[in-house]
């Protein structure tokens, strides 16, 4: 027979490693202020404090100007809003040039790739999924090499 704290542990499993679990008494959260876990593990260099509930989950994700994620996809379908900075990339073959205060859409297993411009500052972003699954993707050269650098903004620069 399960035990109380069992199920509570069991319920508290979350699809992204380090995301917090909303529900059991949790319902407020200091976006800004939780842990920090990569959001993009392989293919970006996003990373944030992550939020799961039952069948959706929400990011506070931070991109590194002139930093972000190569072409990849998720089962999950998404809505990022631009809180800082400007993301720039593609969205199903489409070119998406996102300043603060814009809500980009991704359908589900569309390839999509986000860049924080080099241009601007580093950006932040609310990112909002469904929990189909977690918060990483999967790259669609089928790699995880590792993130885009826009030319020297490379590791260490």
């Amino acid at each position: 027979m399960m035990t109380a704290k069992k199920r509570a542990t069991r319920k508290a499993k979350t699809k992204t490693a380090g995301a917090v679990k909303a529900g059991q008494g949790r319902y407020q959260f200091p976006l800004a202020g939780l842990r920090k876990v990569p959001a993009g593990t392989g293919y970006s260099t996003s990373h944030g404090g992550v939020v799961e509930g039952k069948r959706m989950l929400v990011g506070y994700i931070h991109k590194p100007r002139g930093t972000g994620s190569r072409m990849h996809t998720h089962r999950n379908e998404q809505f990022n809003y631009v809180v800082r900075g400007t993301l720039v990339g593609s969205v199903n073959g489409k070119r998406v040039k996102a300043p603060a205060g814009t809500l980009i859409y991704i359908p589900a297993n569309a390839p999509h790739t986000l860049v924080a411009s080099a241009d601007d500052e580093d950006v932040i972003f609310i990112a909002i999924k469904d929990l189909s699954q977690g918060i990483i993707g999967r790259a669609v050269d089928g790699t995880m090499k590792g993130p885009h650098y826009e030319k020297g903004f490379g590791p260490g620069k």
